[in-house]
Parts: structure tokens; C-alpha cells; sequence
């Protein structure tokens, strides 16, 4: 058996454990907690003051300090109750009957006082163990053969094989009298272990009790002599005078059975100063140095596999072999000692010594040494030891919080993973400016992209090489248009794809999951980042690595410092590739490196070990026990829809004027009033459609055809209000304009309708498990498709249309568009009188090239190619204005 420091199923749980911790030296566990939660909040103080001082955003502030606390707590609360769940591992295996598991004491707390208390606790029942397992085994060997001797006496007895003579009965006499003397030796045995009752101490005279005992004693099989002597006369000790006399028993009777005929015993007892001995000395043939200490162990008189007994070779034995051992249980019971010592030169036998103090020391059990017992004698008859049990630690504090949800899955330390995540980090914090996409953001996100793609488990597989094309098109849109509302669109749009991808989410349940998850991977992941920390500093590498760091940083700053002063072409370039480090761009930079790694490091757990967003019942249909269960609701809401349908072809049909005569309301009044029922309509439908999809039956052929019969027509009545929508949006842009919140209603609702199609398409063959994907893959498609549009310059294109047709132009707005709106402005600059014109150019900003963007470049050259009036009361407006990164 092994202990679980070497058990390899266990290797990985305690390794940790074995490492000194930060908050090891301190001995309370109070004091630990403490520590703990006042380090935390110093360091969440301290981090949300230095954002709230540098001006960072709460959306990179909040995130920052809640990951660098949560990274303190792991840090100072490794190992402080990894003990606790090794003492649960150990107790399990105990219960199996394997006792060689120890727990580790490194901790100086109550949770390594109780780790100490457990292994001694544990040796301590690993010697009683052994001990019963050598006993049970040695009784049965003991037992085993005057059964068998009396068993084939009986049936030559019963066969008429043996004659029935006294001497016959008498051999099976003794071998009945010596099963009966091992049984009242095992009691009196089991009793002295168990301490049944305490000793009654008394003034017990020695000589008397000698003489007694001498007495009493009968060995028809081997006549000897005593001879006693005690000093003084009148010794009197204090003991128990009934286990004292089993003592004393026990001791003659040996030393008789192994002295030859007509020898003679010497018994010699004395005072001393500390109490009093006996002393033993018989005639026999001795006890080697090396076996005198197995002579007290249970059966200590049976052979060895080489032919010696562990009696020190004597041959003439009889007894149980448990004599001797109740002994030295009564001696140790008084707090007294008895042992075999070396006899008087020239003397032959063996010489045993008892020794026992004037006031006894009442013992109630012989102390056990916390060390496994050694294995007995190949001879000894042994019992089946159970195997090693292979289970792992009880699960840490993650696998209980995210149970089968999020399993760990023995994820590799990639130590890559981590020195990627942090070079993303340090490069977002050197190339993306503040609030500003541009190249530097895109250059980030294709290397943590590449990152995480190098993470996930299945990067070969069809949905995640898709997702990945089309997270790469969504994340061009940074450096492709200087519009910052659709950049973060794209972003955001991309982020949920690359969350579904890599957990391969099939279900928009299991999207939304996939979703939420990506967060929770940066607390998922810290046992696992844990390791790869330990991992890198147990290497040897670790202080190496960072030393060269140091070094080389130091000596690329001061030679470049130096070269940057002493040339201005020097200067020059490092002010392009290096940001502007004043003191709010140095704070807002550290929380975006802490924030961008942090990202990518979760980002890569979750495509490392991605959970089971999905359900496993999931697409399961759940039919109802009869039809109009679901088709009843479905068809009054298709009546509904039905009313709503009669209502458009009335407003079709009858016009502005049918409206105001019956609602009072304008066009365009009227198609704003219902849009956004509408669209909430749409999605209320798609869910309808999937709550009676899971209800209906498909087991008949009658089934199959009213569920695509209802279902179709349902879908029928939905693009109907997907139409209904976007009519009444292009009859309210007419009247108002463009807006980027009109042209993304666009577009979702476009999206919707395509939705609604591939519900259709997918209700022929009633197999849809292909749609939730789809939906999500086109809508991000859409999205990008937006984003080449080009939708700033759209929205202006459409509006400056609106104004050649109705003298209709709100410019405050078309002013608030970015720069992808310039180079259409521009075109329509000589159309438009001078004062609508020149206040209708958006502002553009001249950036270095990490905000540069393709968008800026169009705008800015427009701009050059184009000038505006000076009189302009907006001129000032279109001035090309330069400022840093």
C-alpha cells in the first residue's frame, strides 16, 4: 500500500499541499480567515481607488479588482483545507481496511494539529489491525492442528481401526485440555487488553504468593523443582493478587516446560529502590539475544519457516504460546516491565526479569508505537488484506460548486497557455488606445484569438473552424470602420459565437450558457492556473525566467533612453511605437493588460475544459397525451394573428386617410406606435412554434401531417408581421430619417424573418436540430454584413436623399456620425448650401497607427480633396484637429 503522497491517483490533489504556504507560519485558523479576507479587501480597496483616480471605465474597473481579490484568495488560501479533504480520502480507505494512508502536516493551524492527531491516530490503528489479523491468523494455526489430531483419532475410534484403550482416551484427554487451555488464555487475554475492570491493588506478601503459585503448579509430563528465595522474608508488594498470581503462573509454568526433568527452577525476588523484581532462571537450552523479544509476542513458541522457533530453539514445548504475553500485559498493567536478560556466565537456560514499581501506575491498555507492525512469519497463516483503494481526494471547493456541470477534466499544465494569455495582456496595454478601435485592437484580438483557438479541444471541428472564419470577419470591423457602435457590436456578437463554439452548444438555451460560462471560467479556472503557477516554479526555471526578464527590460530602457536622447530620428520612431505613458494612461493601460489577459485566459480554460452547456435531454420531445392539448392554443393564436392580418390589408388598402379616419393618428404615427409589438411578436412566435414542437406527437402519420400543417401556417402569419414590421419602419424613416437604431431594427428583423424561413424549412422533415446553429451563425453573419455596409455612411447617403426630396435634414445628427460618413458627405458637399454643408461633416481626428482604421483614411482624404467656405459659421468644424494615441 501506498501513502497518498505516492498514490499516482492522488498525486496531482496533493501536490499542492506539500508546498509551503504564505499563511503557513501563522498557528490559528481564525487568525488565517482573517488575513485572508482583510488582504482581499485591501487589495479590491486600493485597485478600485487607483482606477477611480486614473478615470477607467467601471466596466474595466469592476472586473480588474474582482479578478486581482479573487487571485489574492487563491494565492494565500492554497492549502489551508486541502488536509481536511485528504483526511476524508483517508477515512474512506480506512473504512476498506487499508490503514497506510497519512494526511500532511504542514500546517501549523487547528487543521494541522487535527492532521497530526489523524495519522498518529491512523498508525495507531494500523498496529491494532495487524496485531488482530496476526492473532485470528495464529489461533487458527494453534487450533487447527490438535482438531485435526483429535478429529482422526475419533474416527479410527468410531472405525474400529484403533482399539478403545485408557491410553487412547487419555491422548484425546490432552488434546481436549490443551484446546481448553487456549481458549482461557485467549479470555484472560482479551480481558487484560481491554481493561474490563481496574486493578484492585493490596498489600500482597511475595513469599506466600510463591509459595502458592509453586504449589498449584503440576506438570505430570515433566517433574521439576523450585527453588525460592526472597529478600527480605517479609516482602510485601503492592498489586492486584489475582492477576499478579496469573503473572507468576504463567512465568513458572514456562520456565517448568522448558527445564529438563528433576531440573531445578531458581525464583528469586527483592526489594529495590524503586519498588521490586523477580528474577526466573530455568535449565533449559536459553533464548538466543535475537529472539528474546518475539518469546513475548502471542504464540511465540510456534516454528519459523527455517526450522528454528521463535523460543530461542526450544523443543520440548506444549503450552498455547500465549503465556509470556499475558504476562508482559499484567507487568506493563502495573506500570512494571518483564524481559529475558543475559544469565550468569557459564550458566545454561534462560533468565527472565520482572521488575515492578512500589506504587503501581494503573494502566489500562499497553501503549501502542505509531508504526505499523512488522509483517509476520511466511509460516503464520495470514488473512486477506484488502487492496488499495484508487479513489481520488473528495472533490475540491470547485468541483462542488460547479459539480457534473463543470467537471475537471486532468487538463495538462500548458504552461504556453498561460505566457500567451499574458503576452496578450502586455500587448493590448501597448496598442490599443483608450476608447478607440483601430488596428492596435485588431492586432490584439488576432492573437488572443490564435490563442484560444490553439486551447480548444476541437479545433478541427466543422462549427469551430465556421465560428472562427467568422469571429475573424467580425473582428475586422475594427480596423475597417472608425464607427465605434458597430465595432463593439461586432465584438460583443463575436465574443457569443466563440463562447458557443468552443463549448459546441447546439441549443439558444445552450448559447446563453455558453455565454455566462466564458465569466465564470476565470473562477473555474484557478485551480487549474494554480497548477500551472506551481508547475513553473517547481521547474527551477522560474526565477531564471524573471531574472532574464529584469535584465533584459533594464537594458533595452537604458540604451534605448540613451539613444532616444542622443538622436531625434531615434526619438521619432520610439514615439510611434511606444503609447503616451503619462499618469491616467499608465493606470488605464495596467487594468486593460489585467483585464485583456484575464479574458484570454478564461477564454482558453473554457476552450480547454468547456462544460455541458447543453442539456442531455435536450431537442427531447415531451408529447402531450392527446392532440388539442397544444393544437387548441395554436390555433386561437392563429386567429389572432388572423384579426391582425384583416387589419393590414384594411390599412393597405384604405391609406393615410383610413387611419386618421378611424384611429386619429398619422402614417406615421400609426406604423411607429406598433413597431416594437411587433417585433416582440416575432420572437413570441418562434417561441410558440418550439413549445409545440416538444408537445406534439409524431408517432402517426395524422400526427406528422397536423403538426406541419399548423406549424406551417403559423410561420405563414409570422413573415406576415416580419412584413408589417419593416413596412411601418420604412414608412417612419420616411417621415423621420434614418437612425442607427432604425437600421439595426432593420436588420434584426430581416434576420428574424430568415429565422422564421429555416423554421419552415426545417418543419418538412420534422428534424431541426441543425436551426439553433443556423440562427446563430447567420446572425452574426448579418451583423458583419452590416458592418461592411458601411451603415454610418449609409444612414448619411439616405438622409442627404431625404433632403433632395422633402428640404428635410437633421445635421446635429449626421454631425454625430464618424468618420465612415465623411467621404459621402463630401460628395454631396456641392449639392447642399454652404451653411448645412459645412455643419453636417462629422469630426475627424488624426491618431497614430494604433487607432488607425480604414474608415479614418477615406475621411481624411476626402477631406483633403475637398475645402470648405471659410464664412461657414461650422467651419471650425471641419478642421482636421491631431491628437496622441
Amino acid at each position: 500500500m501506498s501513502s497518498p503522497m505516492n498514490d499516482p491517483a492522488v498525486e496531482g490533489d496533493s501536490a499542492s499541499t506539500t508546498a509551503a504556504t504564505p499563511l503557513a507560519p501563522f498557528r490559528s485558523l481564525k487568525l488565517k480567515l482573517g488575513l485572508l479576507v482583510a488582504a482581499s479587501a485591501t487589495v479590491a480597496a486600493v485597485i478600485g481607488t487607483i482606477g477611480a483616480g486614473g478615470g477607467v471605465a467601471p466596466w474595466l474597473a469592476i472586473p480588474v479588482t474582482i479578478a486581482l481579490a479573487l487571485g489574492v484568495t487563491q494565492l494565500l488560501a492554497v492549502g489551508m483545507t486541502a488536509p481536511l479533504r485528504e483526511m476524508t480520502l483517508a477515512t474512506r480507505r480506512m473504512a476498506s481496511g487499508d490503514y497506510s494512508i497519512r494526511v500532511t502536516e504542514t500546517a501549523r493551524d487547528e487543521v494541522g494539529d487535527l492532521a497530526r492527531a489523524f495519522n498518529t491516530m491512523a498508525a495507531d490503528l494500523a498496529s491494532v489491525d495487524q496485531q488482530r489479523r496476526e492473532l485470528v491468523a495464529t489461533v487458527a494455526h494453534e487450533v487447527r492442528t490438535p482438531l485435526t489430531a483429535l478429529s482422526l483419532r475419533l474416527e479410527n475410534l468410531t472405525d474400529g481401526i484403533e482399539p478403545v484403550t485408557p491410553e487412547a482416551l487419555d491422548a484425546l484427554l490432552g488434546q481436549t485440555r490443551r484446546l481448553s487451555g487456549l481458549v482461557a488464555d485467549l479470555l484472560d487475554l482479551s480481558r487484560v487488553q481491554a481493561g474490563l475492570r481496574p486493578l484492585d491493588l493490596a498489600e500482597v506478601p511475595v513469599l506466600g504468593l510463591l509459595t502458592e503459585v509453586v504449589a498449584e503448579l503440576t506438570l505430570p509430563s515433566r517433574a521439576v523443582q523450585h527453588s525460592i528465595e526472597v529478600r527480605p522474608g517479609d516482602l510485601t508488594v503492592r498489586a492486584d493478587p489475582a492477576r499478579l498470581r496469573q503473572l507468576l503462573t504463567n512465568v513458572l509454568e514456562n520456565a517448568a516446560r522448558h527445564s529438563p526433568t528433576d531440573a531445578v527452577v531458581s525464583v528469586r525476588a527483592e526489594a529495590t529502590a524503586n519498588g521490586w523484581r523477580l528474577t526466573v532462571s530455568d535449565r533449559g537450552p536459553g533464548i538466543a539475544p535475537e529472539d528474546r523479544e518475539r518469546a513475548f509476542e502471542r504464540f511465540g513458541t510456534l516454528g519459523r519457516l527455517d526450522g528454528s522457533r521463535s523460543d530461542g530453539g526450544r523443543s520440548d514445548g506444549g503450552g498455547t504460546g500465549l503465556g509470556l504475553a499475558i504476562a508482559r500485559w499484567v507487568a506493563e498493567l502495573h506500570g512494571g516491565s518483564i524481559r529475558f536478560v543475559d544469565p550468569p556466565a557459564g550458566a545454561p537456560g534462560a533468565r527472565l526479569l520482572l521488575e515492578m514499581p512500589a506504587e503501581p501506575s494503573v494502566t489500562k491498555e499497553r501503549p501502542v508505537p505509531h508504526t505499523v507492525a512488522p509483517t509476520p512469519p511466511p509460516s503464520t497463516l495470514s488473512l486477506p488484506i484488502a487492496p488499495p483503494v484508487t479513489e481520488r481526494l473528495p472533490p475540491p471547493a470547485m468541483e462542488v460548486l460547479f459539480g457534473a456541470f463543470w467537471p475537471e477534466r486532468e487538463l495538462p499544465a500548458r504552461r504556453f497557455i498561460m505566457v500567451a494569455a499574458i503576452g496578450g495582456g502586455v500587448l493590448a496595454a501597448l496598442l490599443v488606445a483608450p476608447q478607440i478601435l483601430g488596428l492596435g485592437a485588431w492586432l490584439v484580438l488576432a492573437a488572443c484569438g490564435a490563442t484560444v483557438l490553439y486551447a480548444a479541444r476541437d479545433r478541427r471541428d466543422p462549427f469551430m473552424l465556421g465560428s472562427a472564419a467568422l469571429c475573424a470577419l467580425l473582428a475586422s470591423t475594427t480596423v475597417l470602420r472608425d464607427a465605434e457602435w458597430i465595432g463593439v457590436l461586432c465584438l460583443l456578437a463575436g465574443a457569443g459565437l466563440l463562447a458557443a463554439a468552443v463549448t459546441r452548444a447546439r441549443t439558444v438555451p445552450g448559447f446563453v450558457v455558453a455565454a455566462i460560462s466564458w465569466p465564470l471560467a476565470g473562477l473555474r479556472g484557478l485551480p487549474w492556473l494554480g497548477r500551472v503557477a506551481t508547475g513553473v516554479t517547481r521547474s527551477g526555471r522560474g526565477p531564471a525566467v524573471v531574472r532574464t526578464a529584469v535584465l533584459s527590460a533594464a537594458g533595452v530602457l537604458v540604451f534605448g533612453a540613451l539613444f532616444a536622447s542622443a538622436d531625434a530620428l531615434v526619438a521619432h520612431w520610439v514615439d510611434m511605437v511606444l503609447p503616451d505613458w503619462n499618469s491616467d494612461s499608465l493606470v488605464w493601460r495596467t487594468f486593460t493588460a489585467v483585464f485583456v489577459g484575464g479574458v484570454v485566459l478564461a477564454a482558453s480554460y473554457l476552450a480547454m475544459n468547456p462544460p455541458a452547456v447543453d442539456r442531455p435531454n435536450a431537442g427531447v420531445r415531451r408529447p402531450a397525451r392527446r392532440r388539442f392539448e397544444w393544437l387548441v392554443p395554436v390555433v386561437l393564436i392563429e386567429a389572432v394573428f388572423v384579426v391582425f392580418l384583416l387589419a393590414q390589408v384594411a390599412e393597405v388598402f384604405g391609406g393615410d386617410s383610413y387611419v386618421r379616419h378611424t384611429t386619429g393618428l398619422t402614417y406615421s404615427e400609426y406604423a411607429h406606435q406598433g413597431f416594437w409589438q411587433l417585433v416582440v411578436g416575432t420572437l413570441l412566435t418562434l417561441a410558440v412554434v418550439s413549445a409545440a414542437n416538444h408537445k406534439a406527437s409524431v408517432e402517426t402519420a395524422i400526427d406528422r401531417r397536423w403538426l406541419r400543417g399548423v406549424l406551417g401556417v403559423l410561420c405563414v402569419l409570422a413573415l406576415v408581421v416580419v412584413w408589417s414590421a419593416l413596412h411601418r419602419m420604412s414608412v417612419y424613416d420616411a417621415a423621420y430619417g434614418f437612425t442607427r437604431t432604425r437600421l439595426l431594427v432593420w436588420v434584426f428583423e430581416g434576420w428574424l424573418g430568415l429565422v422564421i424561413l429555416g423554421v419552415a424549412a426545417a418543419g418538412a422533415p420534422l428534424r431541426g436540430g441543425w436551426l439553433p446553429r443556423f440562427a446563430l451563425l447567420t446572425g452574426a453573419a448579418a451583423l458583419a454584413g452590416l458592418a461592411l455596409l458601411n451603415p454610418d455612411a449609409w444612414i448619411a447617403q439616405h438622409n442627404l436623399d431625404r433632403y433632395q426630396a422633402t428640404g428635410k435634414l437633421d445635421w446635429v445628427y449626421l454631425q454625430g456620425l464618424s468618420a465612415d460618413a465623411v467621404p459621402v458627405i463630401m460628395e454631396s458637399m456641392p449639392e447642399l448650401p454652404a451653411e448645412v454643408g459645412a455643419c453636417a461633416v462629422p469630426d475627424v481626428h488624426r491618431t497614430g497607427w494604433r487607432a488607425w482604421t480604414w474608415g479614418q483614411r477615406r475621411a481624411l482624404a476626402a477631406l483633403d480633396a475637398h475645402s470648405a467656405d471659410p464664412g461657414s459659421v461650422c467651419t471650425s468644424r471641419m478642421l482636421i484637429v491631431t491628437s496622441g494615441d
